[in-house]
């Protein structure tokens, strides 16, 4: 287990910044829903090693006089207190054997139930534990997506789910120093289409290439702040990239399924290398007759799991793209871009660091993107079309009611990109903004395209 120290200035103006050492967006929401009168309970979900229970953990403790904590998954290995807890009363019993002694009014005691998916009966009753409100809850989980939908009776109404994700590009930002005034400098260059200075887009893009290599995983984060060793980064997104896969190996044995999650996890990393960027369903099993509804569960396990990113196909981009998406042909993306860097280049920072001509980071940087854009709210997609070719992203653009093409570029040809021309050529797409990030420190517009440095992604919110 890492180990995560969090430091907080609780006298904070609106001129001031939160200084912490890994400083999470999601503790606001957290603190804004225990403040709340929320007749909902909180329920975080997430991949494995994001933070969840240490930011829940940091909030909890400091709201709470009584602060209580049980891990299911634990429980489930261990005594089982909570496996037979049935009912509400059941629920006290167990929860009073192990906290019995924290257990005070509701103003003064959280209880955070972390890994809840462990007992899915749980999940259901949280509808009830907040009927009958003896105390305030939270709770975590790490597969919830694939406990949402074995659970018999879903608590809809009585539970409030929100994701989490490894530390976006702001974040790290933050992580490493970067204070208040500089990001608001540049959030304020992007909503006016301006460049940073040249020692600015230096500096940015130097960061930007860091987080590459390190990623969000906010273990290896912390040990990149402290130690700046890449080995001892590595180190720890290899544990995490091999926690994910013996967990998938777990849940089919559990199962009693003879699944290929694992495989199709490790089959990420080169199926990013080829030129449609998609896993190639015969090579899964080395038969050719399989389809992607023959491992529909694999999919999904990857998917709900939090480890991997999905971005459907859309070859209709109408607004809202999700009445045209299709499962068939998928992209998976690795959920961390720092393991996917780890994997490709070990500790070699030279491809990345140094922009080598002779490597090319197009799968390094369109993981980034997806780990951004998903982190901040968006479906997202790509266009597939036989006849003009593929763009990268497609999100929604609830302003215009229309769709938002955004293409990643690493090399210095962010010029040049055919099927994006193809796409705005259409009339029937109706679109009014598209995007090319790249290394390019200028920003302009040309043929309809915004051009824009790519560590202005960290600003690309959704709204809806």
């Amino acid at each position: 287990m890492y180990v995560i120290i969090f430091y907080i200035n609780l006298q904070i103006s609106d001129t001031e910044y939160l200084q912490i050492m890994l400083y999470r967006k999601i503790e606001g929401l957290i603190r804004e829903h225990l403040q709340s009168d929320s007749e909902r309970i909180l329920v975080i979900d997430g991949a494995r090693q994001t933070g969840k229970s240490y930011i829940i953990r940091h909030v909890g403790r400091q709201m709470f006089r009584n602060y209580i904590e049980i891990n299911m998954e634990e429980d489930k290995a261990s005594d089982r207190i909570f496996a037979e807890a049935k009912t509400v009363n059941d629920f006290y019993l167990a929860l009073s054997t192990v906290a019995g002694n924290q257990m005070g009014d509701k103003e003064s005691t959280l209880v955070f139930i972390d890994e809840i998916q462990a007992y899915e009966h749980l999940i259901t009753m949280l509808k009830f534990l907040k009927q009958d409100d003896r105390f305030n809850y939270i709770a975590s989980g790490s597969s919830l997506g694939i406990a949402l939908r074995r659970t018999s009776s879903i608590p809809t109404g009585s539970i409030r789910i929100e994701h989490m994700y490894p530390m976006d590009f702001e974040e790290f930002l933050i992580a490493n120093g970067v204070g208040k005034i500089a990001i608001d400098e540049m959030h304020e260059n992007f909503s006016k289409g301006r460049a940073m200075s040249d020692s600015m887009h230096t500096k940015m893009m130097d960061f930007f290439r860091k987080y590459l290599l390190t990623g969000g995983l906010p273990a290896a984060v912390d040990s990149y702040i402290k130690t700046k060793n890449i080995m001892d980064v590595r180190n720890i997104q290899r544990e995490i990239h091999d926690l994910y896969g013996f967990d998938a190996s777990k849940y089919e044995q559990e199962n009693n399924k003879k699944l290929k999650i694992r495989k199709i996890y490790e089959m990420i990393p080169s199926s990013l290398e080829n030129k449609k960027k998609r896993i190639v369903i015969k090579e899964i099993e080395d038969k050719k007759w399989k389809r992607y509804d023959d491992y529909q569960n694999e999919f999904e396990y990857l998917i709900a799991s939090g480890i991997a990113l999905e971005v459907s196909a859309i070859s209709t981009p109408t607004y809202p793209l999700i009445e045209n998406s299709g499962k068939n042909l998928l992209k998976l993306y690795i959920n961390d871009v720092g393991i996917l860097s780890g994997i490709y280049y070990r500790n070699n920072i030279q491809a990345i660091m140094n922009d080598m001509t002779s490597i090319n980071l197009g799968s390094i940087y369109e993981t980034a993107a997806a780990q951004e854009l998903k982190a901040h709210g968006f479906r997202l997609y790509y266009y597939d079309n036989k006849k003009n070719g593929e763009v990268d992203y497609l999100i929604d653009d609830p302003d215009n009611l229309s769709v938002m093409p955004i293409e990643i570029k690493s090399g210095k040809d962010y010029t040049i990109h055919s099927a994006l021309d193809k796409f705005l050529s259409n009339p029937d797409y109706n679109v009014k903004k598209a995007y090319v990030l790249s290394n390019e420190q200028r920003v302009f517009t040309s043929g309809g395209i915004t051009y824009m440095p790519i560590y202005y992604i960290m600003f690309f919110k959704n709204s809806i």
